[in-house]
């Protein structure tokens, strides 16, 4: 990470947020949200679902490591039961979710997809998520997900801590690219870089593999400016908006606003994503972040509703 996108020390406006959900009609600010921009409802391509055991993993990590710094602090905002967290995602008037989930060794993402197959079985709003890994068999397992109906899959560079273009992977990925299967992938060095984050090894990827549907996750962040060169270039290429432009993300890692009109140009390539429950501050924010921006409701409506329709064929 450069001096530029270094981290500023935790501030209390920035930690506390432990409470940001509490009161109010937290359901009704979202739907009154959409309901201004004349759309059906919410359609969120990056929210986590995953083995309750897994997930409480991944909370006990956000409280007591963080992910930069040891003074960063992030209260889970929604650390609830998974029926009530579907719940709320209904609440809000999220019409369609995921069910983002990623192994960190090998052996794990068959087993994910297990869970996820049956999760999908049993909440038929969450469109059918899978994950990989590079690891002997990953084009088998992958391809298997995608004839059981996985419609979208997940891959964590940055928690995976392997190069996205790895041989053990390239046959993955030419079969989701055959499938039209989109993957929404971490490949980006926020919140924190790794050996293999950042857009060269993923621009490998897309030399090779130029018609995979790859959904950036975080816009890329911190390095917008050079995905949205990726996503000018290859046109299945997509960024979600995970945690950007929130005051959270802002002060740690600000989008530059100089690259706002070619976010504008990407309009039917952008699509909602919130990171929900692993958010440090109340779902609308994402919602009110992505309106300030004032690139228009036209805009908004196709990044929280008609590109991920069409994507997904809703």
């Amino acid at each position: 990470m450069n001096d530029h996108h270094k981290p500023a020390a935790a501030t209390g406006s920035r930690g506390s947020t432990s409470d940001v959900t509490a009161g109010g009609d937290e359901a009704g600010e979202v739907r009154r949200f959409w309901g201004r921009l004349g759309i059906p409802g919410l359609i969120d391509v990056h929210t986590h679902f995953m083995p309750e055991r897994v997930l409480h993993k991944v909370w006990d990590y956000f409280d007591t490591q963080g992910p930069l710094t040891a003074g960063l602090e992030w209260p889970i905002a929604y650390r609830r039961a998974e029926e009530e967290r579907t719940s709320l995602l209904r609440e809000f008037g999220v019409r369609a979710f995921t069910a983002m989930l990623y192994p960190h060794k090998p052996g794990m993402a068959r087993w994910l997809n297990g869970w996820a197959a049956d999760f999908a079985r049993r909440t038929p709003d969450c469109l059918h998520t899978a994950t990989l890994f590079p690891e002997p068999g990953t084009e088998i397992y992958v391809r298997q997900a995608v004839e059981a109906g996985a419609r979208v899959f997940k891959a964590h560079v940055q928690v995976g801590g392997y190069d996205p273009a790895d041989p053990l992977l390239q046959p993955a990925w030419g079969v989701l690219a055959e499938a039209g299967v989109p993957v929404v992938i971490h490949c980006g060095s926020g919140p924190a870089p790794g050996r293999h984050t950042g857009p060269g090894p993923i621009a490998r990827v897309l030399a090779r593999h130029p018609r995979l549907r790859l959904i950036v996750a975080h816009l890329g962040m911190p390095e917008y400016e050079e995905f949205l060169g990726l996503a000018e270039r290859y046109e299945q290429v997509r960024l979600d908006t995970t945690m950007a432009f929130t005051d959270f993300t802002e002060e740690l890692m600000p989008f530059p606003r100089r690259a706002l009109p070619r976010l504008a140009r990407l309009g039917d390539r952008v699509l909602l994503g919130s990171d929900f429950p692993n958010i440090p501050y109340a779902y609308a924010h994402q919602l009110h972040a992505l309106e300030r921006l004032g690139l228009g409701e036209e805009w908004l409506r196709a990044v929280c509703h008609g590109n991920a329709a069409k994507l997904f064929g809703l």
